[in-house]
């Protein structure tokens, strides 16, 4: 019984402890250069004009990439490949379950 107490008591002093820490830290601040790149809108016609360039279907690629570059704020270099870049553009796809962004 005296065991059990002792454990408790030293349990309930350690999570003391560690909250204390853990308050003293000052919270992470997000860097203001990533946050205000984030803001600014990218020029999605340059952009899905270069990822289209070599597309059998020219008008619909930038159709669609200039949607998915509206909502992502983004589109991932080159004509092909490279979605990890973006995710929001890798990530959306049609009611059919096909990927909506060239």
């Amino acid at each position: 019984m005296a065991i059990s107490k002792t454990l408790l008591a030293s349990l309930l002093i350690s999570l003391f402890i560690l909250r204390f820490a853990e308050s003293s830290h000052p919270s992470v601040i997000t860097n203001t250069v990533e946050s205000s790149l984030a803001d600014e809108k990218i020029d999605c016609d340059k952009a899905c004009d270069g990822r289209c360039k070599l597309s059998s279907r020219p008008n619909l690629c930038k159709r669609a990439c200039g949607t998915c570059c509206d909502r992502c704020n983004c589109v991932p270099p080159g004509t092909s490949g490279n979605y990890d870049i973006c995710p929001c553009y890798r990530d959306m796809t049609t009611h059919g379950g096909k990927h909506k962004c060239p």
